[in-house]
């Protein structure tokens, strides 16, 4: 099997796993802010399969009007609901964990600067939106991912519940999407080697097939870890 293949069919299942645990287990969690990001984990499942539409933006595919068009390649969807979708969802929602007001609003300021930078880098670099992704905007969502889950860490040291840290789903999300965030970051000033064109081969291979490999791995170790967190982990103790 491709790596390609094997990287879709594996991330879209452990992403609707994860959110199909998130549903099963939905009644516990529903009283707590823990419900938003089963909420965001679905939001996160259905906006990665409609990612698939390029996979068909091919001359003998269904969807060969759109060659030639702003929408031939995903990166514009990527964008908007990955690497600024996401970010604003953790800024919203550690915003809803944290306790402590000085940290919640340099979570808020954070979030609302970041959502301005990147509608001002969008309509400023417009065409750019449709072939390309931003490194500015990953690496700025970096910190943001960065800067919320410090926070948290902060707090839970700061706090009783560091005698329970290992009972909160909190933990498990803010763990692994800093381990995911960390990995993932860098691979974004390696992109000019992803620059495709639809009917003419203009890749490194070598770089695709790696750059796929270290997703995958990253994918599949941040969604289990949110399914184990789901399963294992009392909304009591967030």
């Amino acid at each position: 099997m491709q790596i390609g293949v094997l990287y879709v069919i594996t991330t879209h299942f452990v992403e609707f796993l994860a959110a199909f645990t998130g549903l099963f287990f939905y009644s516990k969690f529903k009283p707590y802010p823990a419900k938003y990001f089963i909420w965001f984990l679905w939001y996160l499942s259905i906006c990665d399969l409609l990612n698939v539409y390029v996979y068909f933006a091919h001359p003998d595919r269904f969807l060969h009007f759109l060659i030639g068009t702003g929408l031939e390649k995903n990166y514009w969807w990527t964008t908007v609901y990955w690497k600024i979708g996401a970010i604003l969802f953790f800024s919203f929602y550690y915003y809803k964990i944290l306790k402590t007001k000085r940290l919640k609003n340099g979570v808020k300021f954070a979030g609302i600067s970041f959502f301005v930078y990147a509608l001002v880098c969008i309509v400023f670099n417009w065409n750019d939106f449709f072939i390309k992704f931003f490194p500015s905007i990953s690496v700025f969502g970096a910190a943001i991912i960065f800067l919320c889950t410090t926070f948290y860490f902060l707090e839970i040291l700061n706090s009783p519940s560091i005698l329970t840290f290992y009972k909160s789903i909190n933990f498990y999300i803010s763990a692994a999407i800093f381990i995911w965030w960390l990995i993932i970051t860098p691979i974004v000033f390696f992109d000019i080697y992803l620059v495709y064109d639809i009917e003419t081969l203009n890749q490194d291979l070598d770089f695709v097939f790696v750059r796929r490999l270290i997703y995958l791995s990253s994918n599949v170790i941040m969604y289990l870890t949110f399914t184990f967190a789901l399963i294992w982990c009392r909304p009591e103790n967030d």
